[in-house]
Parts: C-alpha cells; sequence; structure tokens
C-alpha cells in the first residue's frame, strides 16, 4: 500500500512538472514567434514538437493519455468562447452566405483529397477497392477545419470585419459538417471493403449525434443563462460557477460519446443571444482565464505529432492532402461567396483563414484507425496506420501555415486591431489627453460668490485652485458647496481657501488613464487636478464624465482609421 501511494505521487508530480514545463515553454515560444510578427499559436505548437514525440520525448504517448481530459476541457472552454462569437442578429444577415461557403469549401476539399489521395495509393497497392476507401477518408479528414488556433489568431491580432465575422462562423460550423462527412464517408469505405452497417444507418447515426450534441448545449446554455442573472455582478462567483458548469457539461458529453465542441459551442451561442449583456463580462472573464489553458493545449497538440520512418509515398500522400485541401478551400470559399454575393473580402481571402487542421482531424483519424486498423494496404502498413501517420504529419504542416495565412487574411482584408476595447484605449491614453483643458483656476482669495457664479456658467463639477505664486493648492467640487449653498449670509465675506479641506495634489499628464482610473477609486474621486510631468504647470481637469467621452471619441476614431 505505501508502494502504491508513492507511486501516485511521483505520478502526479511528473504531470504537475510536465503542465508546468507546457505552459512556461509555450509562453516564451509564443514571444518569441510574435517578434518575428508570426502568429503566437506557432510558438506553442512548434515549443510541443520539440518536447514531444518529435523531439526530446518529455512528452510521451502515456503523458497524453493522462491529460486526454485536460484536452477536452481546452476543447470544450475554445468552443463555448466561439459559440459566444456567435449572434443570431449576424446569422440572420449573413447565414445564406455562411451555409454556402460552408458547403462548398467542405465539400470540395473533400473531393479533391479523396480524388488525389486514391491516385496515390492505388500507384502503391494496385487495389481499387482499398485505395478508394483510404481515399474517402482522407477526403472526409481533410474537410475540417481547426476552430481554436483560427479564432486565436483573430483574438491575437483584435480582428473585427465582414471577413473575421465570416471565418468565426465558418469554424465553428466545419466540425459539424466534417463529422457528417466523416460518418459517411467513413461508411462507404467499409462497405466498399465488405463491412459495417448501411450508408443509411451511418447517416441516421451521424444525424442523431450531432442533434443530442446541439440539443444538450442548448439547454446547458439556457440553464446557465438563468443562473447569470443572480450571479452577474460579482466576477469571481461568476468565473467558478461558469468553469464548473462547463466541467460538468464537458463530462456529460464525454461519457455520452457527444461532440465536446459542438456541445459547448452550441451552450455559448444559446447564452449570448439569450443574455447579451450580462454574459459580456461572464465571457470576458472565461477567456482571461483560459489562456494558460490554450497554451497547454495547442503544446499537447505539437507534441502528438509524431514523424516515424515513413515510406516515400506516403509522403506523397502527405503532399497531395495539403496541396488539395489547400486548393479546395480556396476554390470553396470562392466560389461560396461568389454565389451567395458576399463582400469582395470575403471571397478574395476567406479560404487563407480557414487553411488550419488540428485536433478535430486527429481525433477522426484516431476514429478512423480503430475502424479499419486490420485492413493491410502494403506488408507492413495497415490502413489505419496510413491514415493516423498521413493526418498526423499534414496537421504539423498546415497549423503551422495555417495561423500565419489567417493572419495575412485578416491583414489584406484591413481588419486587424477593429475589434478596441474600452480596455485597451484606456491603456492608451494619457491623462494628458483626457484632460480638460481649457479650465480657468479659482484662486485662493476668490470669494464664494464668485464661485458660485463660475460653476453656474458652466457644467464643471471641480475647479483646480491656485494660490499667490500661481502653483497649485488643491480642488474645489461643487460637493464641497453642498453645506454653505442655503447660508447665503456667509457667500461675499467667505473666500476659496476657507473650503478647502486638503490639498489632494495633482497627477501628471503623462500618466496612463488606466492608473489615474484606479488612483482616483482608491480615493473615491470623481475628478483630480492635471499637472505638467515636473509638477510645476497647471494643465487642467480630469473629471470621469468628461474622460469616459474621450474614451468612446477614441474609439472611434482608431476603428474608422483601421
Amino acid at each position: 500500500m505505501h508502494g502504491l501511494t508513492v507511486a501516485m505521487v511521483d505520478v502526479h508530480l511528473g504531470i504537475l512538472l510536465l503542465l508546468g514545463i507546457g505552459v512556461l515553454g509555450g509562453a516564451l515560444g509564443a514571444w518569441f514567434f510574435q517578434k518575428i510578427r508570426v502568429p503566437q499559436v506557432v510558438g506553442y505548437i512548434v515549443f510541443g514538437i520539440i518536447i514531444g514525440k518529435s523531439g526530446l520525448k518529455l512528452l510521451g504517448d502515456v503523458d497524453i493519455k493522462q491529460l486526454a481530459s485536460f484536452t477536452w476541457f481546452a476543447l470544450g472552454v475554445i468552443g463555448f468562447l466561439v459559440g459566444g462569437e456567435l449572434k443570431l442578429k449576424t446569422f440572420r444577415k449573413y447565414g445564406k452566405q455562411f451555409v454556402q461557403i460552408l458547403l462548398w469549401e467542405g465539400i470540395s476539399s473533400f473531393l479533391i483529397v479523396a480524388l488525389a489521395s486514391f491516385g496515390v495509393i492505388y500507384l502503391v497497392t494496385d487495389s481499387i477497392i482499398a485505395s478508394l476507401a483510404a481515399g474517402i477518408v482522407f477526403g472526409a479528414i481533410a474537410s475540417a477545419t481547426d476552430p481554436a488556433s483560427t479564432v486565436e489568431v483573430l483574438w491575437e491580432y483584435r480582428s473585427k470585419g465582414v471577413l473575421t465575422t465570416t471565418i468565426i462562423a465558418i469554424v465553428a460550423l466545419d466540425d459539424a459538417l466534417a463529422m457528417t462527412l466523416y460518418g459517411l464517408g467513413t461508411s462507404c469505405a467499409e462497405m466498399l471493403l465488405g463491412q459495417g452497417t448501411s450508408i443509411w444507418q451511418q447517416a441516421l447515426a451521424v444525424l442523431v449525434s450531432l442533434g443530442g450534441s446541439v440539443l444538450f448545449g442548448l439547454v446547458s446554455g439556457a440553464i446557465m443563462a438563468f443562473f447569470l442573472k443572480f450571479i452577474h455582478q460579482k466576477k469571481e462567483r461568476m468565473l467558478a460557477i461558469s468553469i464548473g458548469m462547463l466541467l460538468v457539461v464537458i463530462g456529460i458529453a464525454s461519457a455520452l460519446e457527444l461532440d465536446v465542441i459542438l456541445v459547448t459551442m452550441a451552450m455559448g451561442l444559446i447564452l449570448v443571444n439569450l443574455a447579451p449583456r450580462s454574459s459580456e463580462g461572464l465571457f470576458e472573464v472565461v477567456k482571461s482565464f483560459s489562456v494558460p489553458i490554450y497554451i497547454m493545449f495547442f503544446v499537447l497538440v505539437g507534441a502528438r505529432l509524431g514523424f516515424a520512418e515513413m515510406p516515400g509515398w506516403l509522403w506523397g500522400v502527405v503532399a497531395v492532402y495539403v496541396i488539395g485541401r489547400s486548393a479546395g478551400k480556396m476554390f470553396g470559399c470562392y466560389m461560396g461567396a461568389k454565389l451567395s454575393g458576399a463582400d469582395p473580402v470575403v471571397r478574395k481571402y476567406s479560404g487563407l483563414g480557414i487553411f488550419a487542421q488540428g485536433g478535430v482531424a486527429i481525433g477522426l483519424s484516431i476514429m478512423a484507425s480503430h475502424k479499419m486498423g486490420h485492413i493491410a494496404i502494403t506488408d507492413t502498413l495497415s490502413l489505419g496506420e496510413v491514415i493516423i501517420a498521413g493526418v498526423t504529419t499534414t496537421t504539423m504542416f498546415v497549423q503551422i501555415i495555417g495561423p500565419a495565412l489567417a493572419k495575412l487574411s485578416i491583414k489584406l482584408a484591413d481588419e486587424i486591431g477593429r475589434n478596441v476595447t474600452r480596455e485597451d484605449v484606456i491603456g492608451q491614453l494619457t491623462v494628458g489627453k483626457a484632460a480638460i483643458k481649457d479650465i480657468e483656476p479659482l484662486r485662493e482669495t476668490d470669494s464664494v460668490s464668485l464661485v458660485l457664479k463660475r460653476f453656474s456658467m458652466r457644467d464643471n463639477m471641480a475647479y483646480p485652485v491656485i494660490d499667490a505664486k500661481e502653483k497649485l493648492c488643491g480642488l474645489l467640487t461643487l460637493e464641497q458647496l453642498r453645506d454653505i449653498l442655503i447660508n447665503t449670509d456667509c457667500w461675499d465675506w467667505m473666500v476659496v481657501a476657507d473650503l478647502l479641506v486638503e490639498d489632494q495634489g495633482g497627477i501628471s499628464e503623462t500618466i496612463s488613464l488606466k492608473d489615474a482610473f484606479k488612483l482616483m477609486e482608491s480615493r473615491k474621486l470623481e475628478q483630480l487636478a492635471v499637472v505638467s510631468e515636473d509638477g510645476s504647470e497647471l494643465i487642467g481637469l480630469l473629471d470621469i464624465r468628461h474622460a469616459r467621452k474621450v474614451i468612446e471619441e477614441e474609439m472611434i476614431r482608431i476603428r474608422k482609421k483601421r
């Protein structure tokens, strides 16, 4: 018993250490790749390759299996956040375009890869049936697009616009299409090989699985929307309940063999549309919490990519798969966008934005290998091994070039940096830019009657006060005048100096607005005097109300400019 306890401790310590190495190394890899203007997700994957099966082997098959539950959780969080981007008003406006583009790009990739893979494998095996079965499976898997890395790039570069909206919708819906094509494709392959059920039975099974996933996700999202009515004011509690709910939903979906991404995507979709205002904070909280999860997920994607010694002809399959899939995505997006009357930028660049392929494709290849692992292609390789090796290798290439092409697509469409938040603007603005400049200060010797006249002439809630040497000595607010407003007898003889309780000092014009807001919140202030960097000159007044107007104007200006 004692030995068993020690062994369990060793395993846990090993997993914790690997998680630490993965998150830290992935973050450093992302930092390096961002420096050379490459999307950070590539850094995560490359670091995973370095420590995984194709590199130092710090992460092996046993470790990856132990972290399988973490992978499902990461996919669930990704699906939930992607679903939060899918607003029904957007679908009402662009739904026809999304469906046409989705069908064209998915089916085009399927057909081109299926035919090309069939040709290469037939040259090796000289078996039409086995080659056709392999081609159909490769084609079905090729239709899948990775929502995780694609959306990560869009978030990283704060992209916003019609192309960004289209890409998010396509990668979100592509999972369901890929599952459908895979189910029908593997059914056809099994029938060609003399096994399996009819295609109609398989189609019904796929329909039930996808329908059950969507229904379960919608019900779960409605339940979370109900909880949100009571917890949306408490961020910590909101995070705890939302993560707990996601874990429960993902666990049930895995046990019922439902599509985890589709379940959580439906959950996010119903939540953002049932409770658009209160859910906004929830999605922000989950997104901020999810960064280490994203990093480790993509590190594990890279670690899985094992490149054992493959025969030359299998590298040929890899080549035609990558080229055929890329051509299918490009051609399909262009045709779907053209026929549906989509915006020119969607026709030109949407194909570039959906190259990435990841967890869904690898998962489908594993499922296919279980079904076809006993079918020999050559003397040394089974059909299952060919599918696993081929899809794993193509995933490496596509995952590395996919994020870069996604960035290129939104750059060409001029949509980078348009998704500016208030927090971004607050962090960029300085106090000097948000201050009221044209404000004449009060003097210590000014009478209360003069002060009241100044307040009545303008809507300022406060005025800086200077002494005889023109130096800032405080701030007089309307709140401080409240107690003497009814006592008119003192207005002529009482002066400003009598009302200044304490010297609040001033805040430098070079300080960021974010830091200024924190200072004002800690002191429970609505206004602060603004001075030059060296404190020698009065610049103006920082007023919360005026600053908020400046923030909104700056957001509009940045979005128009970009």
